[in-house]
């Protein structure tokens, strides 16, 4: 029985990588893809996921989410992944359709329908779906198998502030109700995608694949790298967002630690920080497994075999 998951996401590249890896799985099946505002507004975020989803000649409903965090302004990332989210390679406007069902109310439906305890939630982006999906029907929240997200750093700092990663920050206040509802959470924080960084060998991989989905992959890559490499000065790009799927997939390439993670929603110097209690140093209760490291030659062995069969 292929394990039951919904992709919450905010495609930028690495989500698209992710998603596609997911769709080339068949230990996963993916009942929707819920978008959200996040490196780009909604109306890219849901159009992406439709055409990663067309892509790789999938028929996954695509359900348009939250345009706008729960309490703030929404902060954008196209000086990251572009105007569009997924520049890098021209690819023409979806025809696969987008489901007239909110996907909030997707989620929550969704998760009734089913028996507890047999859905996933991937979320890939901002979690302001999530969290506005528990808030509006708390009995879902007890159904939810697992939430494996990315998101977070400890060590690694942020991305888009000294203290705090992008996903985090951007709807810190939805990220605060994720991490106190009690689900089992894994999360995939800097401190592990930082090490997933890709290789030129791996980039000109894809491309010689010559399939049109080695095609955008090794393009998108081209097109993060670029700003990657220039602000961390490392050889490669993080493929943030492909951990989230790899880890169902493939459990053992990554180690972590459950400990308490707790989000910062008040300070202005550290806003969307997860304080990570990695030393265990308070008594606060274990809510996440908050992984640490990653077997690099694995994750990229499990993308390649993947990705190749799309």
């Amino acid at each position: 029985m292929p394990r039951k998951i919904i992709i919450d996401t905010d495609p930028g590249q690495d989500d698209a990588v992710a998603i596609l890896l997911a769709l080339a799985s068949p230990e996963l099946e993916v009942l929707g893809i819920t978008a959200v505002a996040g490196n780009v507004p909604l109306p890219l975020t849901q159009k992406n996921g439709r055409t990663v989803v067309e892509l790789a000649r999938k028929d996954t409903p695509v359900y348009a989410g939250c345009e706008a965090p729960l309490k703030r302004k929404l902060v954008t990332a196209e000086h990251v992944h572009g105007k569009t989210g997924l520049d890098g390679i021209a690819l023409p406007d979806p025809t696969h359709p987008l489901q007239p069902e909110h996907a909030v109310d997707f989620l929550i439906d969704t998760l009734r329908a089913h028996a507890p305890g047999t859905i996933t939630l991937c979320p890939l982006g901002p979690l302001t779906n999530i969290a506005t999906a528990f808030q509006r029907a708390p009995d879902i929240v007890s159904r939810v198998a697992e939430i494996v997200l990315m998101g977070g750093g400890c060590f690694e700092g942020g991305n888009i502030t000294p203290a705090a990663e992008f996903n985090i920050y951007v709807d810190p206040e939805a990220a605060d109700i994720v991490f106190r509802s009690g689900v089992p959470l894994v999360v995939m924080p800097l401190d592990v995608t930082h090490k997933a960084l890709t290789s030129r060998a791996w980039v000109e991989g894809m491309r010689s694949l010559g399939t049109p989905v080695g095609q955008a992959v090794a393009s998108w890559t081209d097109f993060f790298e670029r700003f990657d490499t220039a602000k961390y000065g490392s050889e490669g790009a993080p493929l943030h967002d492909p951990c989230v799927i790899a880890y169902l997939l493939e459990p053992a390439l990554f180690t972590g630690r459950h400990i308490n993670v707790e989000i910062e929603t008040q300070s202005p110097l550290t806003l969307g920080m997860t304080v990570a209690d990695w030393w265990r140093v308070t008594d606060r209760a274990p809510n996440a497994l908050f992984m640490g490291g990653v077997d690099r030659e694995g994750f990229y062995r499990l993308l390649t075999e993947r990705l190749g069969r799309l």
